[in-house]
């Protein structure tokens, strides 16, 4: 017998003011979820054995290696860990300053990009179609390679109040990149926004402005909330990117210690603080991305 298979015994019989409290589960109930009970333990040791022996496999093919002791002594020096991992501390806490920064503008501005290409008013042409274009122009260029030319072309205008510190510049050229892309992120969601929606809500009295202001965008930002977290911690790892301007972040802190004793596990702690600011994020996008699936699947189940 497929005891997975089995009916869901019918609940609708009962009566609304006794269904909690006089239900009881069968006996093929109780069998069935003691199955499915097993049956998520099984998967669970089975999943962490796999795991184990693969990471283990990995391990033993790399210490078997013939430069194994090479990148020992390289890549894996705790008293070269320790005596780094200060400068990067510090380094590092400019890489997180540099993203909150961007982080906030980045939100701001891609916010405002958005609402002006989904808006259909005839007058905003002209920023509808600037916007179009910034938003091809920056999405079409290396982050890399805008960094170079904000860092390095800005301050060549020699213009009043431009800004000299070479992590400004960075920000400001991650912000210049990554507004592009979390512009079409928030676009994405205005537009999944139901026009039933907007609909109802003019219905009810309210005028555009309030009608985006307390209908649109709450449901907007909440479905693009995973992508665009997904954004912001690709902008967390690029902020290394700035390196090549010069700031002592953490990259660039790394890459001194490196080349002063000519050993590299500077760039694995490096590299560490980055993950250990990396991955609790992506479980949250996950999370995120989890819950946003269960409510459209109880959405439909409705």
């Amino acid at each position: 017998m497929d005891i997975g298979k089995t009916a869901v015994p019918d609940r609708s019989a009962a009566s609304p003011g006794t269904y909690d409290t006089d239900y009881r589960p069968s006996d093929h109930e109780r069998e069935r979820q003691r199955y499915r009970r097993s049956r998520k333990r099984r998967h669970t040791w089975v999943s962490t054995l796999c795991t184990l022996l693969g990471l283990v496999a990995v391990g033993a093919a790399a210490v078997a290696s013939p430069g194994w002791e090479r990148v020992d002594s390289l890549f894996f020096d705790g008293a070269e860990l320790r005596s780094a991992f200060p400068d990067l501390l510090r380094g590092f806490w400019l890489n997180i300053q540099m993203f909150l920064v961007a982080e906030v503008l980045i939100l701001v501005l891609g916010l405002l990009i958005a609402l002006v290409r989904v808006t259909r008013a005839p007058g905003l042409q002209p920023l509808r179609l600037a916007a179009t274009v910034y938003v091809d122009v920056f999405r079409g260029v290396p982050t890399l390679l805008l960094i170079f030319l904000v860092g390095f072309g800005l301050p060549a205008l020699q213009l009043q109040g431009t800004p000299s510190e070479p992590w400004i510049l960075g920000v400001i050229a991650l912000t210049l990149s990554y507004t592009a892309y979390v512009a079409e992120v928030f676009r994405a969601g205005l537009n999944s926004v139901h026009p039933a929606q907007r609909n109802a809500a003019r219905a009810l009295g309210l005028n555009e402005r309030q009608t985006v202001r307390h209908v649109v965008l709450p449901q907007a930002v909440r479905n693009v909330l995973p992508p665009l977290l997904n954004d912001f911690i690709a902008l967390q790892k690029d902020t290394a990117l700035v390196a090549v301007l010069g700031p002592l972040e953490a990259l660039r802190a790394a890459q001194i210690k490196a080349d002063y004793d000519f050993n590299y596990t500077p760039y694995l702690g490096a590299a560490l603080l980055f993950i250990a600011v990396t991955i609790p994020l992506t479980r949250f996008a996950d999370r995120l991305q989890r819950r946003a699936a269960q409510r459209t699947w109880a959405g439909a189940g409705r």
